[in-house]
């Protein structure tokens, strides 16, 4: 494959171009074939990137607005039409990036893609998914926040984007895929899930049944399906356990000689636990449904992390994501209008 063009919200997150510069730099010397454009505010751009080697696979592209963290998603998309993340996401409609990454605010980021690119035939809504670690790898979630209220019909595209981002990213022929439910049981369970339970059991999709909370990190599913209101309290709650699990561990380690000479020995193995769940490894949330690849990163991302939701960016790139779901799409919803 030739190269691939990554145009990079750079006035975006918590920490903005101190983190996402060098992540950038990073990425450039990692990727031989990858060029990056840094989105933003130009001065403050060349002003940073004077701390470094400027290499000519990165370039700048200004744009004299930025969204604010806190800001209205209306009113991004309505008054700050030459910000760094329409800007940004722009530049993939008009062709001259393969795909955006922004750490902004995420209400309008989905706003101005979903209005900027449009959805891909077949599918009315975007949705929100990323990899979460599990006992026997990670499980992707969808939906995480984009969508509160969902039909039936939601969840089964859904279902059907994460199953076909699972098959071009991981390579895995049939992925199972699981409805996040209350329980197990057939008669638990809302009216939509229901609904969406009948048109996933008709489908030719590896679909496992109604899935708990729990089975997300037991690795029971390899795509698990949820509305956004719910994906999001799971995705927030499961970051919440980790904080408190890691600050509690150090906290009784800390709590005196004993425990403090346990721990040291201990540290190889909490040092390879911390790697194994660290967040920064799975950043980088999908948009997908929508006609091109736009990932977001977490707004508090460090330098690692940011590097990573541009790896992933460049994956989704080199596999044509939206293409093949965009052709996935409309094979299942053309054998569901039949059956």
């Amino acid at each position: 494959m030739g190269t691939t063009v990554i145009a990079i919200d750079a006035m975006g997150g918590d920490h903005g171009v101190e983190v996402i510069v060098p992540a950038a730099l990073k990425s450039l010397k990692q990727n031989d074939n990858l060029e990056l454009i840094l989105v933003g505010d130009e001065q403050k751009l060349v002003q940073c990137l004077k701390k470094y080697h400027h290499p000519k696979q990165l370039t700048i592209h200004h744009a004299s607005q930025t969204v604010a963290m806190d800001e209205l998603p209306s009113q991004a998309l309505r008054y700050k039409k030459d910000s760094s993340m329409r800007v940004a996401v722009n530049l993939v409609k008009q062709g001259k990036a393969h795909a955006c990454v922004s750490a902004g605010n995420t209400g309008a980021l989905m706003s101005v893609a979903r209005f900027v690119l449009k959805t891909l035939p077949g599918i009315s809504r975007p949705a929100i998914t990323t990899a979460i670690p599990s006992t026997s790898g990670y499980t992707y979630v969808l939906d995480l926040g984009a969508n509160i209220d969902c039909t039936a019909e939601h969840l089964f595209h859904f279902a059907v984007m994460g199953a076909e981002l699972v098959t071009a990213v991981n390579d895995v022929a049939s992925p199972s895929v699981g409805l996040l439910n209350i329980g197990e049981e057939e008669i638990k369970g809302n009216v939509q899930v229901k609904e969406a339970a009948l048109l996933l059991t008709e489908s030719p999709l590896n679909y496992i049944g109604f899935v708990e909370g729990d089975d997300i990190y037991k690795g029971k599913a390899d795509v698990v399906v949820c509305d956004g209101f719910v994906g999001n309290i799971a995705l927030k709650s499961s970051e919440g356990l980790a904080r408190m699990f890691s600050s509690s561990m150090k906290t009784l380690f800390m709590k005196n000689l004993y425990t403090r000479f346990a721990g040291l020995i201990a540290y190889p193995v909490i040092k390879q636990f911390r790697q194994q769940f660290d967040p920064g490894r799975y950043n980088g949330a999908s948009l997908l449904g929508l006609q091109g690849i736009v990932i977001k990163s977490h707004g508090s991302a460090n330098e690692f992390a940011f590097a990573n939701a541009i790896k992933i960016a460049i994956l989704e790139v080199q596999k044509a994501v939206p293409e093949k779901i965009s052709q996935q799409v409309e094979i299942m919803v053309s054998e569901q209008s039949t059956v």
